[in-house]
């Protein structure tokens, strides 16, 4: 495990489980929030965001977290291992609720992107195992046919699995 994509939906602790990834196995970690999103909540356009993920991936180890199915046929052919957090939807909004509570509009996701929960981010996280999830799998099944796959789909399965390494 040297090139790691870390996926699933907001919620489901990517990036707390990216950060303790990449410190186990001493790898560089990158949230793709903090490079996507400019401030105010601005997306980096498409081609400079593929040309990022071609930069990312062009490195000789690392732990990416984050989804942006538009890039994930970039990134996917790259890695060796992809890990799916693959939590139920009850728990996805339970956990971005308690983040945005604690976070307090502060910049958690992107500098200059005060956390917030909105109608259409909670939409996201409701309907994600319906209309995202199924895209998700069928990006992983074509291009990250040759990584090791992992769906995780408890925190007792992240424990174990962190435990296993």
């Amino acid at each position: 495990m040297r090139k790691i994509l870390v996926i699933g939906c907001a919620g489901a602790g990517k990036s707390t489980f990216a950060r303790t990834l990449g410190a186990r196995l001493d790898l560089p970690v990158t949230h793709l929030d903090r490079l996507f999103w400019k401030p105010g909540w601005q997306k980096t356009d498409k081609p400079q965001w593929h040309e990022i993920q071609r930069g990312l991936i062009a490195g000789e180890a690392w732990v990416l977290d984050g989804n942006y199915d538009s890039s994930l046929d970039i990134r996917l052919p790259a890695a060796d291992t992809v890990i799916f957090l693959d939590f139920p939807r009850w728990r996805c909004l339970v956990r971005v609720i308690r983040r945005t509570i604690a976070s307090r509009g502060r910049d958690t996701q992107a500098p200059g992107c005060p956390d917030k929960v909105d109608a259409e981010f909670l939409r996201w996280i409701w309907t994600y195992r319906a209309q995202a999830r199924p895209k998700v799998l069928a990006a992983v099944a074509e291009h990250g046919k040759n990584a090791e796959q992992f769906i995780l789909g408890s925190p007792r399965e992240v424990r174990e699995f962190l435990d296993s390494l």
